[in-house]
């Protein structure tokens, strides 16, 4: 499933199911584990970069400063 396009960003939901490796989010700087759905955040631009973020921290990436637990 795909959101709405954010500008410059294809932001991607990944499922539960789907979610089968860790990754570091770089909203909050902790661990998205296997299992859990989140989301992957894709650069028009520069595809290679993409990121993954959890629900939370992609919604409030505006007013939380990265690496703030």
């Amino acid at each position: 499933m795909t959101w709405p396009p954010e500008d410059g960003v294809e932001v991607r939901r990944v499922q539960p199911y789907q979610a089968t490796k860790g990754y570091l989010c770089p909203g909050c700087n902790q661990e998205i584990p296997p299992g859990l759905g989140h989301l992957v955040v894709v650069p028009h631009e520069a595809p290679d970069l993409r990121r993954h973020w959890h629900h939370a921290c992609w919604a409030n990436r505006a007013t939380r400063r990265p690496g703030r637990a």
